[in-house]
C-alpha cells in the first residue's frame, strides 16, 4: 500500500511523464481512488475512449481492464495505447469468445446481435451493433427486427427487455461482482438506512433491480446523484464509484449495497504501475486492422442511434 507521501511523489512524476510524452491518463470509475485522482479523465469505459480520441494526445494510458484499452485502440488507431496492468481482465468479457458469439448467432440467423461494450475486440468484430449499460434500451428498440440477441450479459438483457417489445434471446454471461449482490443483502442495508435511495446497476440480477429506486450506469449514477434532492444513497455497483460520488457530492452519504462489491481486476492498477508503464512505454495494446475495422463499425452503429431511454 502506497503512503500519502509516495502517492504525492508518484503523481508528480506521472504528471511530468504525461507532459513529456504528450500523453493522457484515463481512469475508470472503479479504479483505486489515488489512480482516479491522478487521471486527466475519469468515467465509464466507452465515454473515456471517445473523449481521449478527440484530444491531441499521442499516447493514451488506460487505467482499467483490458477490453477498455482495446476500445481506445479501436477508436484511436493513430495513437499509442498503453495499459498499466495487462493482466487486468474482465470475467464477463472472458465468458464469450468470437467462436461462441458466432455459434449464438447461428442459432437465430435472422436476429441481429447486440453486444455489450464489456467485450473483446474479437467479439465486437462479429456483432451487429454494440451497446452500453446506459443506451441498451435505445439500441435494441432502434433495430428493425422482431427478434434481437444480446451478449454477453444476461442481466443487462433482462433489464433491457423490460422496456422493449422485441422478442429477445440472451447469452448466459454475467458480471460476478454484480451477480453476487442478493435481494436479502439489499433489504438488510435498506432496513438500516430506511431513508436511503437505492441505485442499482443494470448488471445486477433482476431480483435486485426490482428493489431499486433508480437503475443507472456509472455515469448515470453520477449525473442522477448530482441532481437529486436526496442526501443518502445505497450504491448497488462496484465500490470504486463511491470515490467520485463523494468528491462531487461532499454533503451526501453513500453506503455500499454489500461489502463484497469489489472487483479485484479493477483494483490491480497502482500508481507505480502507471508510472512504470509510462516510463518504459510498455504494455502497448493493439488490435489487428481487420478486427479493428469490423469492431469499429459496430461501435459506429451504436453512436448513430438516437437516445430514447
Amino acid at each position: 500500500m502506497e503512503t500519502a507521501v509516495e502517492i504525492d511523489d508518484l503523481e508528480r512524476k506521472i504528471r511530468d511523464l504525461l507532459s513529456r510524452r504528450n500523453a493522457i491518463l484515463l481512469a475508470h470509475n472503479y479504479q483505486r481512488p489515488e489512480v482516479q485522482d491522478a487521471a486527466d479523465l475519469t468515467g465509464d469505459s466507452l465515454g473515456l475512449s471517445i473523449e481521449a480520441a478527440a484530444t491531441q494526445a499521442e499516447v493514451i494510458v488506460f487505467s482499467g481492464v483490458h477490453f477498455m484499452a482495446e476500445s481506445s485502440a479501436i477508436l484511436s488507431p493513430q495513437k499509442t495505447v498503453l495499459i498499466p496492468r495487462p493482466d487486468a481482465g474482465c470475467p464477463m468479457a472472458d465468458m464469450i469468445t468470437r467462436e461462441s458469439a458466432l455459434d449464438f448467432k447461428s442459432r437465430y440467423p435472422d436476429a441481429p446481435l447486440v453486444t455489450y461494450i464489456n467485450s473483446t475486440a474479437d467479439v465486437k468484430a462479429v456483432t451487429d451493433i454494440c451497446c452500453t449499460s446506459a443506451n441498451s434500451v435505445s439500441v435494441v428498440n432502434s433495430l428493425d427486427a422482431r427478434t434481437v440477441l444480446m451478449a454477453p450479459d444476461r442481466n443487462l438483457a433482462h433489464y433491457t427487455a423490460r422496456f422493449s417489445k422485441k422478442m429477445m434471446h440472451w447469452y448466459d454471461g454475467f458480471c460476478p461482482i454484480h451477480e453476487r449482490l442478493t435481494p436479502d443483502e439489499v433489504k438488510a442495508v435498506k432496513s438500516k438506512h430506511p431513508d436511503a435511495f437505492f441505485i442499482a446497476h443494470p448488471e445486477c440480477r433482476p431480483s435486485v433491480v426490482d428493489l431499486a429506486d433508480k437503475v443507472a450506469s456509472t455515469s448515470g449514477m453520477l449525473d442522477f446523484v448530482k441532481k437529486s434532492p436526496h442526501k443518502e444513497f445505497i450504491i448497488g455497483t462496484e465500490m470504486g464509484i463511491i470515490h467520485p460520488l463523494k468528491k462531487a457530492n461532499p454533503d451526501k452519504e453513500f453506503i455500499p449495497a454489500a461489502p463484497h462489491m469489489v472487483c479485484a481486476n479493477m483494483k490491480l492498477t497502482t500508481l507505480q504501475d502507471v508510472y512504470d508503464c509510462l516510463l518504459e512505454m510498455k504494455n502497448v495494446v493493439t488490435v489487428a486492422p481487420d478486427i479493428r475495422q469490423a469492431a469499429k463499425a459496430s461501435l459506429d452503429r451504436m453512436v448513430a442511434v438516437k437516445r430514447t431511454d
